[in-house]
């Protein structure tokens, strides 16, 4: 590797090798959920195929849903494919435009996501407390747009820190204590004081997280409301199941994104960084399709049907052959 004493243009990414010993342990471990993760996300009978497929899961839940499941899609691939070559590599080298690519893609499907879980609690919330006038205050035109405006704003959000993060100059230590690069451990690489970097990610990443919080909270607390006032069992069962897997995924999300970002003394305290950093990464991916497909009748159904229909049309098949040999 070049270096000179005024920037560094390549970095060596130094998370998880600690235990070595654990090495081929964590590859299996990483490579298998990021396998499960993909298939999950973007397979024959994924998500994705499954909501473009379907057209009775063409409905703004599922349209989130499936926008929600290609962002993770972009998450594991921006991250998880370095990180796995890196157990095996001997230099673990990225470049400064690798690095600044990787932070890129993260950045834009984390941003994306805070935006559709919004999306998603608002559509819940009108569902649940407005069912009567669902179609008309959750369009298919204002689905698209808040779908769109998603896209925009991790877009927007990337560019403008990856922009300041090209302002600073690297030298000295190129080590990065992290299996992929994020924003604050180049923070403390940086030569120069990284307050404006700092400053940025204060006011975007958390206008973002507050705005978006704030309506999941809100749509949340109304649906909670609206759900204690019910007087069935039944349906009061029914709309806390259809909340609570999708709760569930929100508050793991921004939990760690809080704690990783917004946290006081966040730059200092790198040690934090890499177990934090797995659930955003790495759990949430792998969770969502699970959460949101195998607790949902309505694609556990279509699943079903899916499967019926190909095993019946491959007995056909069966059945026509063995008549075409007699």
């Amino acid at each position: 590797m070049i270096e000179d004493n005024h920037s560094v243009k390549e970095f060596i990414l130094t998370g998880f090798t600690d235990h070595p010993d654990m090495k081929m342990l964590l590859f299996m471990a990483f490579f298998a959920i990021y396998l499960i993760t993909m298939v999950g996300n973007l397979g024959n009978i994924g998500l994705v195929a499954l909501i473009v497929m379907e057209r009775r899961l063409h409905t703004p839940m599922y349209i989130f849903l499936c926008n929600l499941a290609l962002m993770d899609s972009c998450c594991s691939c921006a991250i998880t494919p370095k990180m796995l070559e890196n157990f095996f590599s001997k230099d673990r080298l990225i470049s400064l435009y690798e690095c600044m690519g990787q932070f890129y893609f993260l950045c834009l499907a984390e941003t994306a996501d805070c935006f559709l879980l919004a999306a998603m609690a608002y559509d819940r919330y009108v569902a649940i407390c407005h069912p009567l006038q669902y179609h008309s205050m959750m369009s298919k035109k204002l689905c698209i747009w808040m779908t769109t405006g998603a896209y925009i704003g991790g877009n927007l959000h990337s560019v403008i820190q990856v922009f300041f993060l090209l302002r600073l100059t690297f030298c000295g230590s190129h080590k990065i204590n992290h299996f992929f690069c994020d924003i604050l451990p180049l923070y403390r690489l940086s030569c120069i004081d990284p307050y404006i970097n700092e400053l940025m990610v204060l006011i975007f990443s958390g206008s973002v997280q507050v705005f978006t919080i704030t309506i999941v909270l809100i749509s949340y607390l109304c649906i909670l409301f609206t759900i204690f006032k019910m007087k069935s069992k039944e349906g009061r069962g029914k709309a806390l199941s259809t909340c609570a897997s999708h709760f569930l995924s929100v508050s793991i999300f921004y939990g760690s994104l809080l704690f990783m970002y917004i946290r006081p003394s966040t730059i200092k305290e790198g040690d934090k960084d890499i177990p934090v950093a797995i659930f955003y990464t790495v759990v949430i991916p792998i969770l969502n399709p699970f959460i949101y497909s195998l607790r949902n009748k309505e694609v556990i159904n279509v699943i079903k049907r899916i499967v019926k229909k190909r095993n019946s049309h491959h007995i056909h098949k069966l059945v026509s052959s063995s008549s075409g040999i007699n």
